[in-house]
């Protein structure tokens, strides 16, 4: 993922935390201000029926039963006090024993009552037109504790961003890791090839050994064709360790010419065809396309790598791979195309390719098509896509943008 992609995920998810996060809190004030909507409105049928039950019209049964189904039954906490703001009745407050009149408990209750009277004001309690006491009442125990509720929502959420920040820290060091050693295993690979063949060709010029490569038919042995293969595997080596060195750093484009290249990679690979398998055969069909702003040496990498994967898809009796290079319709990209007969990719493994670290090889590190990946997308600001796969058809595309004009070259076609 690319600097800006990352910056856009990293702002989306913390906006998207954000708005979840004012959702829950409006949400949850919303619910209190209804419930404290409901405690006001009971409370006022709460002195309602205290002023019934004072009234002069109330008979003893009728009292009895407000006392014992209403006012012994509230669960919110009430204080009735007297002209002088003195408690002389209360029910449900902080725990106090209604019996107990003792001077620092009619102190604490004092002290408590002032305080609803700040919050929700004094209701009197009248007999006919005379106020005979005040009614004071606070929150339920419910209401109480669901004016945390915001808070607690928002730790968890701060918990949860904490536990996805440190998950996410962790699984990028495991795939940095994984990475880091895939690409140790990557060098070692490319490196080992021409290692392989430049200690073969010193084995042969000590040796002096007639009759294998290297050799003419008289048997004495060959030197200018030995050195040219030793320069070859020399400069393999040298474009190997350019490749690498180019990995992490903004690399220079040039112009190219894309069929060369082509042409070049796949002599590279035809060369090697006996080893693979003697049934094997590489095409590269080039069409009439312009030169573009590219890294060749990355380039020839990502080709590389695709028909490295089509031949290990193939049958080695019958496996043919097809490179084939066109102009868009709309005149502005290059695409090349990888093409084999092979034997084709399912549809879930199609999905986790470009991976770091998925490989379906017993040998592989799955790095291959992620640093192609990388190498077009990144660096190239192209795209590298697997647009086909079935039995006996697999064709992966390689999209590159046209800069500087459309000054299209004919190129001779490649069988």
């Amino acid at each position: 993922m690319s600097i800006g992609k990352t910056t856009v995920f990293k702002l989306f998810l913390f906006v998207g935390i954000i708005i979840i996060s004012i959702v829950f809190v409006w949400y949850s004030l919303d619910v209190m201000a209804q419930l404290k909507a409901d405690a006001e409105r009971m409370a006022a049928t709460y002195v309602r029926l205290w002023q019934l039950a004072a009234s002069e019209n109330s008979s003893g049964g009728e009292v009895q039963i407000i006392f014992d189904e209403v006012i012994k039954k509230a669960n919110f906490p009430v204080i009735i006090g007297d002209l002088d703001d003195q408690p002389v009745f209360w029910r449900n407050v902080g725990g106090i024993d209604e019996n107990d009149r003792s001077g620092e408990n009619l102190a604490r209750l004092r002290k408590i009552m002032l305080d609803m009277k700040d919050d929700k004001g004094a209701i009197p309690l009248k007999f006919g037109s005379q106020t005979l006491s005040y009614f004071y009442y606070g929150d339920s125990r419910v209401i109480r504790q669901l004016q945390w509720m915001p808070f607690v929502e928002l730790g968890l959420v701060a918990a949860f961003i904490l536990v996805g920040f440190v998950g996410f820290q962790n699984i990028r060091r495991s795939e940095e890791r994984h990475i880091w050693v895939g690409m140790a295993k990557e060098t070692a690979h490319q490196l080992g090839t021409p290692i392989s063949s430049l200690m073969g060709w010193l084995e042969i010029l000590s040796s002096g050994e007639t009759g294998s490569p290297g050799h003419n038919q008289t048997g004495a042995i060959n030197y200018g064709e030995t050195f040219d293969q030793m320069k070859t595997d020399i400069t393999r080596l040298q474009r190997v360790a350019n490749r690498f060195g180019q990995i992490g750093a903004k690399p220079d484009l040039h112009e190219t010419d894309i069929n060369s290249l082509m042409d070049e990679t796949v002599a590279y690979y035809r060369r090697r065809l006996p080893f693979n398998g003697k049934g094997l055969e590489i095409g590269l069909s080039s069409g009439d396309v312009p030169a573009v702003s590219v890294n060749g040496e990355l380039l020839a990498w990502v080709i590389e790598n695709l028909i490295k994967n089509a031949l290990q898809a193939v049958d080695p009796q019958s496996g043919r791979v097809d490179i084939k290079t066109a102009l868009s319709k709309d005149n502005h990209f290059v695409i090349i195309e990888v093409i084999d007969n092979g034997k084709g990719i399912s549809a879930g493994i199609a999905r986790k390719i470009f991976r770091p670290g998925f490989t379906t090889k017993k040998r592989g590190w799955g790095l291959g098509l992620t640093l192609s990946r990388r190498i077009i997308e990144e660096y190239h600001k192209g795209k590298i896509s697997l647009v086909k796969s079935r039995p006996g058809e697999t064709i992966f595309q390689v999209v590159l943008p046209i800069t500087g004009g459309l000054k299209v070259r004919r190129f001779r076609q490649y069988a």
